[in-house]
């Protein structure tokens, strides 16, 4: 049994569900919520909140601020709470408000930014606060008391990245020494590019597959409303490279409600993002190896929990999705009064 001093020294990286009982699908799903922060991104926050320390960017001083729809935030809550930082975390109103409470639980401030940007999205006006308020930093420091602003920019920083290559990867690659497909979902693409550059620079015969949400510019594709809290972009971060990327698949966000509610109806509680990875693993297989199990495994990012007033709320659901509702043949409807 682990003893641990500090929560982000826990880590349970090597659970997996076996899908083809559940959906009949020759699918693995790497499960990253067993931490303390819920997610797979407790693993970019640490890696990046340390190399900030050793460069010397990052001071018991400094204020860490961070720009998030959620997941990440709450992490750096997290390791900021257990190393004594203040952190701001700059969301939007798409951002779950189970998260936002968690986050200040632990002592962060959430500041929300309703104003959209060019794409219908809200990330070009986080990011923009963002950097208004670091470029302010002379003024804030003195209504800080002498605290810097320090901006870790997970969108841009290699350090996310890394945290995959160093950790998510190689525990994917023991497990399944003869892996043939890696589905990966894409958000700040840090994950995705971690693990792809990983099985490339070792010459692995894996196909990386990106999975991402219809109305996200990741991958060029157009602008559109999403309302699914977790993967897609209103604005390509700087980390993506295609040339590591095998193949793209875009995911409806029907395909993702009523995969996360085909999982929950056989104990599966997991995130929108999952759904989407999972749902697009699904089809991806399905059309590439009719009738045959490949070794395939999806990364999971986070658990239910925190979706509960979104994706699995019946009023939310009617807010967004009332107009095809019934179409989308939940397997919970009656327990949602559907």
């Amino acid at each position: 049994m682990p003893i641990i001093t500090s929560p982000q020294d826990f880590n349970v990286e090597d659970l997996y569900v076996d899908l083809r009982p559940v959906l009949d699908c020759p699918l693995y799903l790497k499960c990253e919520g067993f931490n303390f922060a819920g997610s797979v991104k407790l693993k970019a926050a640490a890696e990046m909140v340390e190399a900030a320390e050793r460069d010397g960017a990052l001071t018991p001083e400094s204020i860490i601020v961070e720009s998030s729809s959620g997941n990440l935030g709450i992490a750096l809550s997290i390791i900021a709470a257990s190393k004594g930082y203040r952190f701001i975390c700059v969301t939007d109103p798409r951002c779950n408000p189970a998260s936002m409470r968690l986050m200040r639980a632990l002592g962060a401030e959430v500041r929300v930014i309703s104003r959209q940007d060019a794409n219908g999205g809200f990330l070009e006006s986080r990011i923009k606060y963002v950097r208004e308020l670091c470029e302010t930093e002379r003024d804030g420091t003195e209504r800080n008391g002498g605290a810097e602003y320090v901006w870790l920019n997970q969108y841009a920083n290699h350090n996310n990245w890394l945290a995959h290559y160093r950790g998510t990867a190689p525990a994917i690659d023991r497990h399944f020494p003869e892996l043939e497909v890696l589905f990966v979902g894409a958000g700040t693409t840090g994950t995705l590019m971690g693990c792809a550059r990983y099985f490339r620079e070792r010459r692995r015969p894996v196909t990386i597959v990106a999975v991402d949400a219809v109305g996200s510019v990741t991958f060029g594709g157009i602008p559109e409303r999403r309302m699914v809290p977790g993967l897609g972009t209103s604005s390509r971060p700087e980390l993506v490279d295609e040339s590591f990327i095998d193949d793209v698949v875009h995911v409806p966000e029907t395909d993702t409600i009523r995969t996360v509610h085909r999982l929950s109806s056989r104990g599966f509680l997991f995130g929108g993002s999952t759904g989407t990875v999972v749902s697009g693993a699904e089809r991806w297989l399905a059309e590439k190896y009719p009738g045959e199990s490949p070794v395939a495994v999806a990364i999971a990012p986070d658990l239910g929990e925190r979706y509960l007033d979104s994706i699995y709320e019946e009023s939310w659901l009617r807010d967004n999705f009332g107009h095809i509702l019934a179409d989308l043949n939940l397997p919970n409807a009656d327990i949602l009064g559907i």
